[in-house]
């Protein structure tokens, strides 16, 4: 039998048939690659290095003063705040900042096992509060400038959801005041002041919003005391509270403190934005209807805000049922159903979430998650992290990197589910905490048991406009709400 004898032609016709093949094959294999590259990119933030460090140069938000009814809201140790330039010598390290922290997480589990009727608040009296010199209060970390009296004085604030009442120092400071940037307010100098009577429904109704019971002097005499033992203890009265020139308020019922001993950044006391009556939007709900709306920076060098009444939220606003985490407590409940990482969706029980409930909190800064959560979160993380040599541990957090070889870095998006399918991404300045380029953290911490109660901090609040809407008992959330 002869040999098969191959045309020239077929021969050109089959090479070329099979660099069809191949071309194909190839273009198919960069396709995939092309669409896993874009899948990546779709799915985590570019971040520059250096952008992780804190600038000493203020760079106001563009958006903080559009909104009527509105403050303007900094970060009390940045370059923004006046507290910064004046209290440079007491700025807290990180270390500092992440004890502190959890001294706030610790008061707040035990405030709501008192709440849930575990511990007797009349146990503790307004006059008997430990004499004693605190670390900085963890919940100091946002401050506003407010007018108080008339003629009004202006005094920087700090705000807090986690807390009830407002207070500031008073003249004459009978026990002792800390040292503050404003003058310490004088209501003898007040043509509107007034303290309130020990025996009135008001005095009585400290209670609930302290957790300490009123006492009697001349007038009526509130306690407060906070996490890492700082306090304050004065009269309780009512004064004309301005927050903006079309926005003023009579009879507002503070703390007149005369007794306030702790390091609070020499601001001149706090506001409290709590669910109980006597905190500051319950006693505006007739002009705002219970609702308030803050955007928390960026960074410690730029700036946000703190608004009230319906400014007109943007229709991005995606809105979650509050929940309730105690009948006596003023927390905002809120249901977390589970978290993604780079797109990918953790598996997470959901019983995980709901052993223990979770509160939102402007004063804690690191988010707190039930161990099994957490662990979820962490070993995903890190495997879409794994091309970056991680960092020794902090004591808190446990997921840390070092970045000091790279001028940028891609991170895996995170994300927050809530009831109703409600999905809230985190801003690329809510993932890390950094101590330096050499040791950056994942921003969230364990707590101890799955069901102790969880937190949703305030680094992972930047950037993020949290409606309050009280009365209608909703929160809502949009991105991008600072710019």
């Amino acid at each position: 039998m002869g040999a098969t004898i191959i045309s020239p032609t077929f021969l050109s016709a089959y090479l070329l048939l099979l660099c069809l093949v191949c071309c194909l094959k190839e273009g198919y294999g960069l396709e995939r690659r092309a669409t896993a590259e874009s899948h990546h990119l779709e799915h985590s933030h570019t971040i520059q290095v250096t952008s992780l460090l804190p600038s000493s140069i203020c760079s106001p938000a563009t958006k903080e003063l559009n909104k009527k009814s509105s403050l303007r809201v900094v970060h009390k140790h940045g370059p923004c705040s006046q507290l910064h330039r004046q209290d440079k010598a007491n700025i807290p390290t990180d270390a500092e900042i992440l004890r502190q922290d959890e001294a706030r997480v610790k008061s707040i589990h035990l405030k709501l096992a008192r709440s849930s009727g575990s511990s007797n608040v009349d146990q503790i009296d307004a006059t008997n509060l430990p004499a004693k010199d605190g670390s900085v209060v963890g919940s100091g970390n946002y401050v506003v400038t407010v007018g108080l009296g008339t003629p009004k004085k202006d005094l920087t604030l700090i705000f807090d959801t986690g807390s009830d009442i407002t207070w500031t120092q008073c003249q004459p400071c009978a026990g002792s005041c800390y040292q503050q940037l404003d003058p310490v307010f004088d209501p003898s100098q007040s043509s509107t002041y007034s303290n309130i009577s020990c025996n009135s429904t008001t005095c009585n109704s400290l209670t609930s919003a302290t957790g300490i019971k009123p006492r009697c002097s001349s007038a009526c005499v509130y306690g407060i005391q906070y996490g890492d033992m700082s306090f304050s203890i004065g009269l309780f009265a009512k004064e004309t509270l301005t927050l903006t020139s079309s926005d003023v308020f009579k009879d507002f019922l503070f703390g007149c403190g005369q007794n306030n001993q702790g390091l609070f950044g020499a601001a001149a006391g706090l506001i409290g934005l709590g669910r109980d009556k006597l905190s500051l939007p319950s006693q505006t709900a007739l002009k705002y209807k219970g609702v308030f709306s803050y955007c928390l920076p960026s960074s410690a060098s730029s700036t946000g805000f703190l608004s009230f009444g319906d400014t007109g939220a943007s229709k991005s606003v995606k809105f979650i049922t509050l929940s309730t985490v105690s009948q006596r407590s003023a927390f905002y409940g809120i249901d977390i159903t589970g978290i993604s990482v780079g797109g990918q969706k953790l598996s997470i029980a959901a019983s995980v979430f709901t052993a223990g409930g979770a509160i939102i909190d402007s004063g804690t800064v690191i988010t707190r998650l039930p161990p099994t959560a957490y662990a979820a979160l962490s070993s995903e993380f890190k495997k879409q992290m794994s091309q970056y040599p991680m960092a020794p541990p902090s004591k808190l957090l446990d997921t840390c990197y070092n970045f000091t070889k790279y001028s940028s870095v891609n991170v895996p998006k995170i994300s927050f589910f809530f009831s109703g399918s409600v999905e809230v991404p985190i801003a690329a300045e809510g993932i890390f905490f950094v101590g330096s380029i050499s040791q950056v953290c994942l921003a969230f911490a364990r707590n101890n048991n799955d069901t102790d109660i969880g937190i949703f901090g305030n680094t992972q609040q930047k950037t993020l406009q949290v409606v309050y809407d009280v009365a209608g008992g909703r929160l809502g959330f949009a991105t991008g709400g600072c710019t």
